[in-house]
C-alpha cells in the first residue's frame, strides 16, 4: 500500500496544491477522507473523551509452552471444540493501541486505549498515519465498526528520531513504545506527521452484529482487501503443537524486524467460538493469550524480604532492592510472587538476584546469580499474618497463603475501599484518602462500623479534616442508602477470593439469601453452573470463618439487605432490552444493570432494532448515535427509575 505511485511527484504536487486551493475557497466540501488531512492540523486544545463502543480489553501472558497448555486447558473446559479449532498467530507489536471508529467505510474517530474503556480522541492525529485508511476499499464492510490496532515507530525512524533530538540539545525518547504513545497525543498534529508513526491492525468489532469472516485469519485477510496495512508474518497453526514449532521460528526473526516486538499473540481462529468462550471478568478475553519471550534482566542486591497484606487476605510477598534500571525504569520494588517460589528458588535477603519486569509493567524477581556467603538465614514463611497474628491458611490447591481474619487491619483500608467502590455498594465520596481519614481517626474499624451510628455519624465526621456539614450529610446519606443493595452486590463487596461481580450473581440468583448460602456445603455451591471447585471452597471457607461471621450478622443488625430480589417473569420490565451507555448522575453501570435485572429486563452490550431503550449519562460515545440512527428511545437514570419502581 502507497508505495507503488501511479504519477510523478510533480504532478502530484500540482494537484495536492490545487485541492488545498479549492478546499480553502470551499471548506463545506472538504471531506473526511480528503488527503489534506495527512497534513496535520492546527494545534488542539485538548483531547476529548470518547467511550468506545465495545471495551478494549487487555491480553493474559503466557512465558512458556506450559502456561499455553495450561490456557487451551482453561478453554477446554468451557468450549472442548478449541482444541481442533486451529490457532492464529501474530507477532505482538509494541506500541501503542488505538481504535478506529469507521462510519460508512470512512474513518469518523481514531482514540486511545485509556482505561480500555474511555480514551482519548486523536483523530486528527492518526489521520496523520500515512498507512492507515481514511476511506476502506473494497467492500463486505459494516457500515458501523471499530477497528482495533497499534501505533508504533519503526526502529530505523526511531533511532533517526533521537539523533535529531540530542542535536537539538533535548532528550532521547526512553523507547519507541512511549514515543508513539507520546507522539499520538501531540497537540499539534504537524508534529505527529512528522514523528512518521506507522501501524498494523488485527481485530475488528461491531457494536450491531457480527464480522463478516468465519476465521480470524480471514479477518486479517479481509482488513488487508479494506486497505489496512497488516502484520505480514501471521500464521495459522493446526494445533497447540503446530503454534509452539511456529513460535519458535517467529521469536528467532525478531531482531530483524524493523519494529519493537516482545511475544506472539496466540487466538482462537474460529471467530464463532470466541463468544462461547467469553472474558475473564472485564479484564481479558479468553480466547486470546500474549505468549511473551524473554525480557530484559538486570541484577543487584535483594536488601530484604516483605510481606503485602491484600484486600482478599493473600499474603504477597516482595523483595526490597538496591534501585536498578530495567527496561528504561529504576526498580527497587519486585514482586516475589509467593512463598513456594521463594523456597523453591532459595531465595534470601542479602542475595544478588536476577530482576526483570514482566510485560515490561511488573518487576519481578527471578532467582539469586551468584554464590551467597555462608551464614544467610533462609526464608521462613510466615505462620501468622504479619500484620494481625491470625493462623495463615494454606488452601491444599493454590500456592497462595491468606489472611483469613476479614478485619486485619493489613487489608482493612483496601477491603473498605472496595467495599465502598462504584462497582461495589457504591458508596459515593468515600474513597481512599477519605478511608484512611477514617481509619487513622479511629472512627471505623471494619465495613459494619460504616453503619454504626455509634461508630460514626455526620457529627464526628465534621471533627475530620475536609468535611463540611454538606460534605458530611451527603457521606451520611449515601452509605444509608447502600444499605439496599442486592445480595449479589454484597458477595462482591466483601472481597472474597475468587468472587467477582459475575460469580457474585450467580450465586445469589441461586440461593437467594446469605443465610442460605453461609448454610450451604461446598458441594452444593461447587454445584452451580459456572461455579468451580476453587471457587465454591474459597466461598465456604469465607462463610465459614467465625469472624466473617459475626461481621456478617453485624451487617444485617445494622440494616444491610442480604437478600437478592426474584426477577419474575412478570416483572415491569420483562421482555425489555436496555443498553447503558456513558456515566449515570448517582447510578454506578453495576448497580443499573442490577436494577433492570431485579425487574425482570435484560441488558445487552450494543443497540440493535430490539432495543427497548438507551440508558444514557454523560459522554455517551457511539451507542447513543445508533440508537438514534435506528430510532431507539432514548431516557435518562430518572426515567430508567420510574420505569423499574413503577412510581411516577
Amino acid at each position: 500500500m502507497l508505495d507503488a505511485p501511479e504519477m510523478g511527484d510533480a504532478e502530484y504536487d500540482r494537484l495536492f496544491r490545487e485541492l488545498q486551493r479549492l478546499e480553502a475557497e470551499r471548506p463545506d466540501l472538504k471531506a473526511p477522507d480528503s488527503p489534506t488531512h495527512r497534513v496535520g492540523a492546527e494545534p488542539a486544545q485538548q483531547f476529548r473523551k470518547h467511550r468506545h463502543a465495545v471495551p478494549m480489553l487487555s491480553l493474559a501472558n503466557a512465558f512458556s509452552e506450559q502456561d499455553l497448555a495450561d490456557w487451551e486447558e482453561r478453554n477446554a473446559r468451557i468450549v472442548a471444540e478449541v482444541t481442533s479449532a486451529s490457532y492464529t498467530l501474530e507477532i505482538k507489536i509494541d506500541g501503542a493501541a488505538v481504535s478506529l471508529t469507521y462510519a460508512d467505510g470512512v474513518l469518523a474517530v481514531g482514540a486511545t486505549r485509556g482505561n480500555g474503556i474511555e480514551g482519548e480522541d486523536v483523530t486528527a492525529n492518526l489521520r496523520t498515519v500515512l498507512d492507515l485508511p481514511l476511506r476502506l476499499q473494497g467492500r463486505a464492510w459494516s457500515s458501523l465498526m471499530e477497528v482495533r490496532g497499534e501505533v508504533y515507530f519503526p526502529k530505523s525512524r526511531f533511532a533517526q528520531l533521537n539523533r535529531e533530538r540530542e542535536a537539538r540539545g533535548e532528550p532521547p525518547f526512553a523507547n519507541p513504545r512511549n514515543a508513539a504513545a507520546g507522539s499520538l497525543r501531540q497537540l499539534d498534529s504537524r508534529i505527529t506527521r512528522d514523528r512518521g508513526l506507522r501501524i498494523f491492525c488485527f481485530h475488528i468489532e461491531v457494536p450491531d452484529g457480527d464480522a463478516p469472516f468465519r476465521t480470524q485469519h480471514d479477518l486479517l485477510q479481509g482488513l488487508r482487501a479494506w486497505g489496512f496495512p497488516v502484520e505480514p508474518h501471521h500464521r495459522e497453526a493446526r494445533d497447540l503443537a503446530d503454534a509452539n514449532r511456529h513460535i519458535a521460528v517467529l521469536e528467532r526473526m525478531l531482531d530483524g524486524l524493523d519494529y519493537e516486538a516482545d511475544g506472539v499473540v496466540v487466538k482462537v481462529n474460529r471467530l464463532a467460538l470466541h463468544a462461547e468462550l467469553g472474558t475473564v471478568g472485564d479484564r481479558e478475553p479468553r480466547w486470546a493469550i500474549a505468549r511473551k519471550f524473554a525480557p530484559e534482566i538486570a541484577v543487584t542486591r535483594l536488601l530484604e524480604i516483605r510481606i503485602n497484606v491484600g484486600r482478599t487476605g493473600a499474603l504477597n510477598p516482595y523483595a526490597v532492592l538496591e534501585p536498578v534500571e530495567v527496561t528504561g525504569v529504576t526498580v527497587s520494588n519486585a514482586t516475589l510472587h509467593n512463598f513456594d517460589l521463594i523456597e523453591a528458588k532459595d531465595i534470601r535477603a542479602g542475595d544478588w538476584v536476577e530482576v526483570t519486569r514482566a510485560g515490561e509493567v511488573i518487576p519481578q524477581v527471578l532467582g539469586p546469580v551468584r554464590d551467597r556467603p555462608r551464614g544467610k538465614k533462609k526464608f521462613e514463611r510466615p505462620r501468622r499474618c504479619p500484620v494481625c497474628h491470625a493462623t495463615v491458611e494454606q488452601p491444599a490447591d493454590e500456592v497462595m497463603a491468606y489472611c483469613p481474619n476479614v478485619s486485619c487491619p493489613g487489608r482493612v483500608l483496601e477491603g473498605i475501599v472496595h467495599f465502598a467502590s462504584r462497582g461495589a455498594m457504591d458508596i459515593r465520596g468515600l474513597g481512599y484518602e477519605r478511608v484512611r481519614a477514617l481509619l487513622d481517626a479511629g472512627l471505623i474499624k471494619d465495613v459494619a462500623d460504616l453503619y454504626d451510628r455509634k461508630q460514626l455519624d455526620a457529627m464526628k465526621l465534621l471533627t475530620l479534616e475536609g468535611f463540611a456539614e454538606k460534605s458530611a450529610a451527603q457521606l451520611m446519606a449515601a452509605v444509608e442508602a447502600s444499605k439496599d443493595r442486592p445480595l449479589s452486590t454484597v458477595l462482591f463487596a466483601l472481597g472474597i477470593r475468587h468472587v467477582g461481580a459475575q460469580v457474585a450473581r450467580l450465586l445469589a440468583r441461586q440461593f437467594g439469601t446469605l443465610a442460605a448460602l453461609t448454610n450451604a456445603t461446598s458441594e452444593a455451591i461447587g454445584a452451580v453452573h459456572g461455579i468451580g471447585p476453587a471457587i465454591a471452597d474459597a466461598v465456604a471457607h469465607f462463610l465459614s470463618e467465625p469472624r466473617n461471621r459475626r461481621l456478617i450478622a453485624r451487617l444485617e443488625k445494622l440494616g444491610v439487605k442480604l437478600k437478592e430480589p426474584v426477577s419474575a417473569e412478570g416483572g415491569l420490565l420483562a421482555g425489555q432490552t436496555y443498553v447503558i451507555t456513558g456515566t449515570l448522575p448517582s447510578l454506578s453501570r453495576t448497580r443499573a444493570t442490577a436494577l433492570i435485572e431485579e425487574a425482570g429486563g435484560h441488558v445487552a452490550s450494543s443497540v440493535s432494532k430490539s432495543t427497548t431503550a438507551v440508558v444514557a449519562g454523560t459522554d455517551p460515545g457511539s451507542k447513543l448515535d445508533r440508537a438514534r440512527a435506528l430510532g431507539v428511545a432514548v431516557i435518562d437514570e430518572a426515567e430508567l427509575l420510574r420505569r423499574v419502581t413503577g412510581k411516577p
